[in-house]
């Protein structure tokens, strides 16, 4: 579901939604940012942000990205550019004025961005599952999907010249995402969950307009392949081998282009599926307690 928490920054009068570990950011711990994948919610690093062993180490902080959860601005139009500067001010209106950050999917192109905006604020970066390409023709012949040819037609349904207050995302919608991010790690329960997350989320002509734009993101997102050779901070990569979306060819590719960083290294995780923090919590968790100290 939704954060329950928000605050207000002032880039495109965003209301940010967010959770923190252990209901409060300790200032003599090191902070780590978390920024969840596509159509999910803060709710989606829950284990990480009840894990003990992560919550005596650190703060846990999870911003949920424009067009997702509670975080919502004054302008229908939005890209990941804007949810990366959002991302550092809700930090900074928090009192981080450092952090590590780790995202998943669409998560991963954000902190990416963050680092690149704020190299001087970002310490490290765990991206999982991700791409730093647009979705482009070179990377459908490595093995990633292809967004536009699934998501237009959802795209131009959903435009409407008139409000549409009763708006419900359906089930054609809900259970091909799904099923593409959970693969073998899903249940009946955590279907359920996200299923019913995603209609509250995104019901009513707000809902509509939110869901609308964050997918033309997923599928009209610029790609970052000749700048990430500026990211100064470790990066380190996990892809699962399992993932139908991004595949195992391109992340040994872009791993190589992080030519700046301290330290670049990409990681396979066996059977891993997209959301792979809910396949393999246990080797997010290390991932995690190496990077961040």
């Amino acid at each position: 579901m939704a954060s329950t928490q928000t605050i207000q920054v002032p880039h495109l009068d965003a209301t940010v939604g967010y959770e923190v570990s252990n209901g409060k950011l300790d200032a003599a711990k090191p902070t780590l940012v978390l920024v969840n994948p596509f159509c999910a919610t803060a709710e989606y690093y829950r284990a990480q942000l009840d894990d003990a062993a992560l919550g005596a180490r650190m703060n846990l902080l999870a911003i949920e990205p424009l067009g997702h959860g509670a975080t919502a601005c004054a302008a229908d139009h939005f890209t990941y550019w804007d949810s990366a500067l959002v991302a550092l001010q809700a930090m900074q209106a928090l009192g981080v004025s450092k952090a590590y950050a780790l995202g998943v999917s669409q998560g991963g192109w954000v902190v990416a961005r963050m680092a690149l905006l704020a190299p001087e604020r970002i310490l490290g970066l765990v991206t999982i599952a991700t791409s730093m390409d647009c979705e482009s023709a070179d990377s459908r012949t490595k093995g990633c999907w292809d967004p536009a040819a699934f998501v237009t037609p959802f795209v131009q349904s959903w435009s409407s010249s008139t409000p549409t207050h009763d708006f419900v995302v359906g089930d054609d919608w809900i259970q091909p995402v799904l099923g593409l991010a959970l693969g073998s790690a899903s249940t009946p329960a955590i279907a359920e969950f996200w299923s019913k997350s995603i209609q509250r989320v995104y019901a009513g002509d707000h809902g509509r307009r939110k869901l609308r734009m964050a997918t033309i993101n997923v599928a009209e997102r610029d790609g970052l392949l000749l700048r990430i050779g500026d990211i100064k901070c470790p990066v380190h990569w996990y892809q699962g081998t399992a993932d139908p979306i991004f595949g195992t060819t391109v992340p040994q590719e872009q791993i190589k282009l992080f030519t700046g960083s301290k330290e670049a290294k990409l990681s396979f995780i066996e059977d891993g599926v997209h959301f792979l923090s809910v396949s393999h919590p246990k080797e997010i968790q290390e991932a995690i307690l190496e990077m961040v100290h």
